[in-house]
């Protein structure tokens, strides 16, 4: 980081629209005791992915629609590893014609700031085709309820 330049203040836990309780595993942990950074982009996904599973928007296995990963990134503020308790906010910050930009704060047990924060871009595509379909109506509806402008 050059003279001057702030990195970015993490975020608080009111910054996330939804939260999802996740847990760690015994084979989080690398060989520096911390959790692997490769794990939290797993939990990136199983928390937005759970979200939308439950909310009946994505059948991952036969629905018309998946969403592919076009963009990722991950910023880190504190060590997390098992046995900890992360719980996971999710904020939508750009909702297009066919892609969704989501933000994800990892929280370890009951801090108030993220110990981890990243995002990825979903471009939701046909399932045979593979190429771009617009978004779903309920799909769009459900994202709508995350959205969150950034300061």
């Amino acid at each position: 980081m050059a003279a001057g330049q702030d990195r970015a203040a993490r975020s608080g836990r009111d910054a996330y629209r939804i939260s999802r309780h996740l847990t760690t595993r015994w084979s989080d942990n690398d060989v520096y005791g911390h959790m692997n950074n490769v794990v939290h982009y797993s939990l990136f996904d199983t928390a937005v992915n759970g979200w939308l599973i439950e909310n009946g928007v994505l059948d991952p296995l036969a629905g018309e629609q998946v969403g592919l990963v076009v963009e990722t990134g991950c910023r880190y503020f504190a060590e997390l590893a098992f046995p900890d308790t992360v719980t996971a906010g999710i904020r939508v910050t750009r909702i297009g014609t066919t892609s969704v930009r989501y933000e994800v704060g990892l929280f370890r047990g009951e801090a108030d700031e993220a110990a981890a924060e990243g995002h990825f871009i979903h471009v939701y595509v046909d399932r045979e085709t593979r190429r771009p379909a617009p978004l779903g109506d309920d799909l769009r509806a459900l994202l709508e309820t995350a959205f969150m402008e950034k300061d």
